[in-house]
């Protein structure tokens, strides 16, 4: 019956589910077990499901809000640990908020982490060549948006990579 139910229903439960969250096949499985693990079958199985999806939907939904806003808080607060003006680390992360999630990655690992651009290549599976376009590129946003020049550690951080580079 459980194998009826999901070949006839799966993919429009899946897609109701996908209303909340993008784990919507994990919803739908996790309702096919629930309704499995029930003594009695309820009157009506599609409508019990479309329910159990439905609250496991908006669960997921819930879930993974509140710990995308504890990843950033987490974010947030070792960053101003790492700066010795709050204001400016205020103003930084604010900028560094607004850069993709790919190039707020790439300037961490650079100068945060500091890594260097084969290093960063090899983390995240880029070329060297396509990190530090990439870098420069988010480094450039952050300078407009700060409408102040650049740390001076990131620009000497930068420097002394260029030129560790060019040795190399």
């Amino acid at each position: 019956m459980l194998g009826r139910l999901l070949a006839e229903n799966g993919p429009a439960l899946a897609l109701y589910a996908a209303n909340w969250t993008a784990a919507a096949e994990d919803c739908v499985q996790e309702a096919l077990v629930e309704l499995a693990g029930l003594p009695r079958l309820p009157d009506s199985p599609v409508a019990w499901l479309y329910a159990r999806v439905r609250q496991r939907a908006l669960n997921a939904s819930r879930a993974a809000r509140r710990r995308t806003g504890h990843e950033s808080a987490a974010w947030r607060d070792r960053l101003i640990a790492t700066t010795s003006d709050p204001a400016e680390a205020l103003d930084l992360v604010s900028a560094l908020a607004e850069l993709s999630p790919d190039d707020r990655e790439l300037v961490t690992l650079r100068f945060y982490s500091d890594l260097t651009y084969d290093e960063i290549a090899a983390a995240v599976g880029s070329s060297k060549s396509a990190v530090h376009r990439r870098t420069e590129n988010a480094l450039s946003q952050l300078r407009t948006r700060l409408e102040a020049p650049c740390d001076p550690k990131l620009i000497q951080s930068t420097t002394n990579s260029q030129n560790s580079t060019a040795r190399r």
